[in-house]
């Protein structure tokens, strides 16, 4: 069966709306999983970023995270408050600000060992189905990157 034309434009046919929609269930679950650390979603990814990788560059840090350093920023303020990280200019070179964790940071942790598995119980999908789905938005994100790059260099062709 085809789709009409104008159905391409229903907002239930979108897949940007998708995973938007999903995305922000995401953030909601998050929300009160995270309120007992003491973290927001965002402040989480940045500790995820800085326990698997130690300390990093603030560039380094927002290659990670897909973050622009005006958004970076003050989420790095607010786990600094917190005293979870320090920022510090690097030694190596004063234009570089790198983040290290606290011994606070570091702790926290163990305390986070819990937030996957509850994440993962509350999408109702096994861990095979979570892999695959991760794989396919993976190569999703990977073709938008590219088509985004042709198209800006479509664009500036064009001008």
């Amino acid at each position: 069966m085809t789709t009409p034309a104008t159905d391409w434009l229903r907002l239930d046919q979108q897949i940007c709306f998708s995973l938007h929609a999903a995305s922000r269930a995401f953030n909601g679950v998050y929300r009160v999983i995270l309120k007992d650390l003491g973290l927001t979603y965002p402040q989480y990814l940045v500790m995820l970023v800085l326990w698997e990788h130690g300390d990093l560059p603030v560039k380094a840090l927002g290659e990670h995270l897909r973050l622009d350093s005006g958004t970076l920023s003050p989420l790095l303020k607010r786990l600094e408050a917190a005293g979870l990280v320090r920022r510090e200019r690097s030694t190596r070179d004063e234009r570089s600000v790198e983040v290290r964790l606290t011994d606070e940071g570091t702790a926290l942790r163990e305390h986070a060992l819990q937030v996957p598995r509850r994440i993962a119980a509350a999408t109702g999908c096994d861990v095979d189905e979570i892999r695959d789905l991760r794989t396919r938005l993976d190569q999703l994100t990977s073709m938008l990157d590219a088509a985004a790059q042709s198209e800006a260099a479509g664009d500036a062709g064009r001008q």
